[in-house]
């Protein structure tokens, strides 16, 4: 009787461990802001049939994205690194135009925006 009460109490600590862990796991993807969501859109879109590197693209042997490819990520970037607080103008100036800038700009917002997230979950 008592390897049935000790399994029982093992089992419920093991399934209430197990739902806030999924719980800490939605409130991280339900804090995220519509564009920082677009964002892991555009870098999963990649993967899309459509969107993977053509044989071409591969034998070029560089590890940098192709222009095809960056250009699907730009908008989503531009529209995270904009939700920042930079306008049009500055963002223009400061990269130029160039969409590695742009990608890897945005990529340091997303980074930033993500660990205030854990901070802000760590403390509640």
């Amino acid at each position: 009787m008592k390897k049935h009460l000790l399994l029982s109490a093992i089992a419920v600590i093991s399934i209430i461990s197990c739902n806030s862990e999924g719980t800490a796991v939605n409130t991280v993807q339900s804090m995220k802001t519509p564009q920082m969501e677009n964002y892991d859109k555009a870098f999963k879109s990649l993967g899309d049939p459509q969107n993977r590197p053509t044989e071409e693209e591969k034998k070029s042997n560089t590890s940098e994205l192709s222009d095809r490819r960056k250009a699907l990520l730009v908008p989503a970037c531009k529209e995270l690194i904009i939700s920042s607080g930079v306008t049009e103008a500055e963002l223009m100036r400061k990269t130029g135009g160039d969409m590695s800038q742009i990608i890897v700009w945005a990529t340091n917002i997303y980074m930033q925006k993500s660990d205030e997230i854990r901070k802000n979950l760590k403390s509640e």
